[in-house]
């Protein structure tokens, strides 16, 4: 019986220094293919994302007056002495476009 249990003993001390050498090389395959995903995921949304409103905000030297014009630049503001789109467009009509250095487009005729 004395041989057996040492035999038992030897295949349990060898089955657990196997099961340590493959679990933390198991463990580090699974870390790299965690990193992995997430630097294809992180690469994924970088790409889709759209800049902020302050980088894109850049020195505006042209604008037009048109339906989809959200904020009046302050060259056109300061060049008409008018604040609001509205009151731009009832001067020099609709898709008047401005341009930074150059003089106002002719008002549109009453």
């Amino acid at each position: 019986m004395a041989r057996q249990s040492s035999i038992d003993d030897i295949i349990r001390e060898t089955a657990d220094e196997v099961v340590a050498r493959v679990s933390s090389a198991i463990a580090r395959h699974v870390g790299d293919l965690v990193q992995a995903g997430l630097q294809r995921e992180l690469g994924k949304n970088v790409v889709a994302r759209r800049p902020s409103p302050s980088a894109r905000r850049g020195d505006i030297t042209r604008w037009v007056a048109d339906a989809r014009a959200r904020r009046v630049p302050t060259f056109v503001i300061e060049a008409t002495g008018l604040d609001t789109k509205k009151k731009i467009v009832a001067k020099f009509g609709a898709n008047a476009a401005f341009e930074k250095g150059k003089p106002l487009p002719k008002p549109k005729a009453a």
